[in-house]
């Protein structure tokens, strides 16, 4: 089961089953390239925070265009 909660420039997620994570992550990223494109002046950051728990965010230190990976744990 996928847990997601957005807030307005972040998408939090949360995964029972590893096999979930890839689609799930996808598409946090994929609602939120509509919301960097308007900004043009920020990209998405991916931040693991521990095994099953994401949050994907718009953010200004990501360059416009890319999608950044980190692991905050």
């Amino acid at each position: 089961m996928t847990t997601a909660t957005t807030v307005e420039r972040e998408i939090r997620l949360s995964f029972s089953k590893a096999d979930e994570i890839h689609d799930g992550l996808d598409r946090a990223v994929d609602a939120l390239i509509e919301s960097a494109a308007a900004d043009a002046n920020c990209g998405i950051l991916v931040t693991r925070h521990e095994p099953g728990t994401y949050t994907v965010a718009l953010d200004e230190s990501v360059p416009f265009g890319q999608t950044h990976e980190v692991l905050a744990a």
